[in-house]
């Protein structure tokens, strides 16, 4: 009996156990997304991670782990786009949420597939939408929902969903790409309870230009644009809902803040002055760590294929947050 026991433990602690070997300085990474799972007191930190396969890439994801914020492990494969899906290309801003005990991976799935023909001088409008995925554990194999289609409208060029539970009803918000409409826009649109699908329209939060720090760019053609980009909810020890977002201030890829004047997800949403972080770097999410202190993270630099994920400390203050300094 003590024998059969001692190689139970043994099972669990090496099922339990892996290797960090690599520091976050070691992972090329871009919209950073991490999932404390406290029953495993494990953290996941997500990232893209495309395949090719006899000449055409396929977009799929790994998952980084620690125990300590500091150390990750080797990336393990969590997801691969089905063959079948309306979409295959590459995925963007890979996110994890927990709900009602399963997890749900918000994948910005892409293509080279022009919809419609664009403007002179301006990108192309290609299908790129946010698609909801399914698994039973944080480490996936991550599963498409019966129909294999996205949950942004169909014929829109969007991006980056994030999911937000409000008064036990699950919203995606997202961003509806300046590529098209020049002055991007924050939606929401309200899921199906087991997130298969929308259960309405989309709603307009507001525009990137609402933001007095979100300066814009100048176009090829000399027209403005305006990116939103990277949005993530947060509600504060005194009931306020905030958003951080990301778009550019004087050319720098940066985070601002948004608040509900009613708290709710509906809005309408007003604009901090000042943003949170504008130091080459965006894509921000919040979490917490085991020990109950609050973390963002983000990437920065926003390019030339040096994109790190960079961990912060901030504070809740009830009407807004405060950077702290970054943790090392």
């Amino acid at each position: 009996m003590k024998k059969s026991l001692f190689l139970f433990l043994t099972y669990c602690a090496t099922v339990g156990a892996f290797a960090q070997n690599l520091m976050l300085k070691d992972i090329y990474i871009r919209d950073p997304f991490i999932l404390p799972v406290a029953e495993e007191g494990v953290y996941y930190m997500y990232a893209t991670s495309p395949i090719v396969e006899n000449g055409v890439t396929y977009g799929g994801m790994v998952a980084y782990k620690s125990k300590d914020l500091k150390t990750w492990s080797d990336p393990v494969r969590v997801f691969d786009v089905p063959r079948d899906n309306w979409l295959t290309g590459t995925v963007w801003a890979p996110e994890v949420h927990r709900y009602n005990g399963k997890y749900y991976l918000f994948a910005t799935m892409n293509s080279d597939i022009v919809w419609k023909a664009p403007k002179e001088g301006h990108p192309s409008y290609v299908h790129r939408a946010t698609q909801i995925y399914w698994a039973d554990r944080p480490e996936g194999p991550f599963q498409a929902f019966e129909n294999k289609l996205p949950h942004t409208p169909m014929g829109q060029m969007c991006l980056d969903g994030t999911l937000w539970v409000e008064n036990g009803v699950p919203y995606m918000i997202y961003c509806h790409e300046w590529v098209e409409l020049m002055d991007g826009t924050m939606e929401m649109v309200e899921l199906k309870p087991d997130l298969s699908a929308p259960a309405g329209q989309p709603v307009r939060l507001f525009c990137a230009s609402a933001a007095e720090w979100s300066t814009g760019g100048n176009f090829a053609n000399g027209e403005r644009t305006y990116v939103t980009d990277g949005c993530f909810l947060y509600r504060t020890k005194t009931g306020k809902l905030l958003m951080i977002w990301s778009s550019f201030k004087n050319g720098s890829y940066a985070i601002g803040i948004a608040e509900s004047a009613t708290g709710r997800v509906f809005g309408p949403w007003r604009q901090q002055k000042e943003p949170l972080f504008e130091k080459d770097g965006g894509h921000g999410m919040i979490f917490k760590t085991f020990e109950g202190n609050l973390r963002l993270v983000l990437h920065s630099p926003n390019g030339g294929g040096l994109e790190r994920a960079h961990l912060f400390e901030i504070e809740d203050c009830g009407d807004t947050l405060i950077l702290k300094g970054e943790v090392k």
